[in-house]
């Protein structure tokens, strides 16, 4: 048992001394920086809805929210968001884009076990858990809001 562990303990300090450290400040500036892109470029797509398609303010949100998910599920298809993601890191994970790429990586990943068992039952495995806390959540706040 004591081998087990000392063995165990080895192998995490050599894994310690392995694994490259992550550049902290370079990291946390290109996830805000690209972050920030993905949000300017959905106020850039929310301001041709109201000026070309004549949404109001408060009802152009929903358009661009399709534009942005139908966006980054093309780009998760094509294998581009997934280079973005490696560059930028947690800063395309937060946009609605980062749910898409969820959804669309999961199904191009169990494509192969058919539309039904493959895409149909395992494209949400990574969103399922977002959907189902922002549904429950969601819920809560409209009770209490009608409570009030």
């Amino acid at each position: 048992m004591n081998k087990l562990l000392s063995d165990q303990n080895s192998y995490q300090n050599v894994l310690n001394q392995k694994m490259p450290k992550p550049n902290l400040p370079r990291n946390l500036a290109l996830s805000f920086v690209v972050g920030g892109g993905i949000c300017v470029l959905g106020q850039f797509i929310q301001n041709i809805y109201i000026n070309y398609f004549n949404f109001s303010p408060d009802r152009a949100g929903d358009p661009t929210i399709t534009t942005m998910i139908f966006l980054g599920g093309l780009l998760t298809a094509l294998g581009v968001f997934d280079r973005i993601a490696r560059f930028a890191g947690a800063g395309t994970a937060v946009p609605v884009t980062g749910f898409a790429n969820s959804m669309v990586s999961a199904a191009l990943e169990f494509k192969r076990e058919g539309y039904v068992l493959g895409v149909g039952s395992k494209m949400f495995i990574l969103a399922g858990s977002v959907i189902v806390f922002g549904v429950v959540a969601a819920f809560i706040i409209g009770l209490i809001s009608a409570l009030i």
